[in-house]
């Protein structure tokens, strides 16, 4: 059975502030994390901190694909537990060529490599809780914050 999460969602902005949002680091830290250092270059690792009041989580990616405007692939895994993720954002202009002030962009997150982690015995890391946190991610905070802009 398949662990891989796929959401896609329709926001009213441009994909070139999409593609800004998901790769400035200044940006992300008002709708999805706060990362000390980021650089869109493959091979960068990045790091940060998640979670609840209860534990934090700490986060270990690196960027393992950049199609500039298009595309950002980075591995995604835990420190001190097993298993390894991909995250992938897509990106597609589905603008009517006439509305080119604001634009439309169609965004597609792809988590696959769940079942890598210990799911079974460490409830935090089951996949209906990506699938949860993936979309209020995507769906309500992105949306939230490029819309407003």
């Amino acid at each position: 059975m398949s662990r891989e999460i796929s959401i896609s969602r329709l926001l009213n902005t441009s994909v070139e502030k999409v593609w800004k949002a998901i790769t400035d680091k200044d940006e992300m830290k008002q709708w999805y994390f706060d990362i000390a250092d980021f650089q869109l270059q493959i091979g960068f690792e990045f790091r940060f901190y998640a979670g609840s009041k209860e534990k934090q989580w700490l986060h270990v990616c690196k960027i393992t694909e950049i199609v500039a405007g298009k595309k950002l692939t980075y591995s995604w895994r835990y420190d001190g537990y097993s298993g390894i993720s991909y995250v992938t954002f897509e990106l597609f202009n589905e603008g009517d060529v006439a509305d080119c002030k604001a634009g439309k962009t169609r965004v597609k997150l792809t988590h696959s490599g769940l079942e890598s982690f210990p799911g079974e015995t460490v409830p935090e890391l089951k996949k209906e809780n990506f699938a949860e946190g993936w979309n209020h991610i995507v769906g309500t905070s992105l949306k939230e914050y490029l819309e407003k802009k």
